[in-house]
C-alpha cells in the first residue's frame, strides 16, 4: 500500500504555470510606454528658446562684420556703400551739471590746439553777451542794479534785489523788473548753448515767517522766481538749474546797510564749457 502510494506520487505530473507569458507581456508594455514617453518628450520643444537660439545664430553668422558691410551669408564677401549702420538709441538730455562735466572732460581725439580754439571762441561769445547785457542795463537806467562779469566760471549776470527784483522778505518779482528779465531772458535764449545756473543770496539778517522760515527758503524761492521768468522768455528748462545760498556767500560786509544791500542779490551764471582763460572784469 505504501509502495503503491510512493509509486503514484513519483509519477504525479508537476503543475505548469500557464500564465508565465503575462510577465513578458507586462515587461513589453512597460518598455513601449517608456519609448512613447521619450518620443513625446523629444517632440515637445520650447519654442521661445528655439527662436532665441535662431536669433543668436543669425546675429553671429549673418551680422555685418564691418561698418557698412553686408550680411556674409546673403552676399558673400561683397559690400556696398549704400548700407546703413543700425540705428542707435537717442541720447538722453544732459542736466546742466552733466553737460559741464562732459564738456570739461578731455577728449582723446581733440588736440591741445583745438581745445584752445574752442576756449577762445567761448570767451569771445561771453564778451559779446556781456556787452549786449551792459547796453541793455544802461538803456534801462539800471547800470548800478544789473552788472556783468566774465570769469573762470563763465558769464555772471548779477541783479541786485533792492529796488529792482523783490520787496523785503518777498519772492514775488516786482512788475517793474519783468521787462528787464524778459530782455535778459531773450538774449540768453538766443545763445542757446551754455547751462544756466540761477543763484539766490540774502544778507545775514534772520527771517522767520510762515512762508519763509529762514533765509535758505527765501533765497531758493527768489532763484526759482527768476528761473520762471527766464523760462517764460524762451530759455529752455533743460538748460537751467537753481540754488539758494542764504547768506553763506556775501560779496560785502553785513555791518552796513550798503553791504547788506549788495549781498541781497540774484546771480545768473552761464557756465563755461571749454576750460578757463584769463579775462578782464572777473571777481567775486
Amino acid at each position: 500500500m505504501s509502495a503503491a502510494r510512493r509509486h503514484r506520487k513519483h509519477h504525479e505530473e508537476e503543475h505548469e504555470n500557464h500564465e508565465r507569458w503575462l510577465v513578458s507581456g507586462y515587461d513589453m508594455m512597460t518598455l513601449l510606454f517608456a519609448v512613447f514617453v521619450v518620443l513625446f518628450a523629444i517632440s515637445s520643444t520650447n519654442v521661445s528658446k528655439v527662436k532665441l537660439l535662431e536669433q543668436s545664430l543669425q546675429e553671429a553668422f549673418s551680422g555685418p562684420v564691418l561698418s557698412g558691410g553686408r550680411n556674409m551669408m546673403k552676399t558673400g564677401a561683397t559690400s556696398e556703400g549704400t548700407d546703413q549702420a543700425a540705428p542707435q538709441p537717442p541720447i538722453p538730455a544732459l542736466s546742466p551739471t552733466q553737460a559741464v562735466a562732459a564738456a570739461m572732460s578731455p577728449s582723446d581725439e581733440e588736440s591741445v590746439e583745438e581745445a584752445a580754439e574752442r576756449a577762445q571762441a567761448e570767451e569771445r561769445s561771453f564778451q559779446d553777451l556781456k556787452r549786449r547785457i551792459d547796453r541793455l542795463a544802461a538803456e534801462a537806467g539800471l547800470a548800478e542794479k544789473v552788472t556783468t562779469t566774465v570769469s573762470q566760471r563763465g558769464l555772471k549776470i548779477r541783479l541786485v534785489t533792492d529796488g529792482l527784483l523783490f520787496d523785503s522778505g518777498s519772492a514775488i518779482v516786482k512788475p517793474g523788473a519783468l521787462a528787464t528779465l524778459e530782455r535778459i531772458g531773450r538774449i540768453i535764449a538766443q545763445e542757446a548753448t551754455h547751462p544756466v545756473q540761477v543763484e539766490g543770496h540774502t544778507d545775514d539778517r534772520p527771517i522767520q515767517t510762515s512762508q519763509y522760515p529762514s533765509n535758505w527758503q527765501l533765497s531758493g524761492a527768489r532763484a526759482a522766481a527768476v528761473v520762471q521768468q527766464l523760462g517764460g522768455a524762451g530759455v529752455s528748462g533743460k538748460r537751467m538749474s537753481l540754488a539758494g545760498y542764504a547768506d553763506e556767500h556775501p560779496i560785502a560786509g553785513n555791518a552796513t546797510p550798503a553791504g547788506r544791500a549788495a549781498n541781497r542779490r540774484v546771480e545768473i551764471i552761464l557756465t563755461r564749457l571749454h576750460g578757463a582763460t584769463p579775462s578782464p572784469g572777473g571777481g567775486k
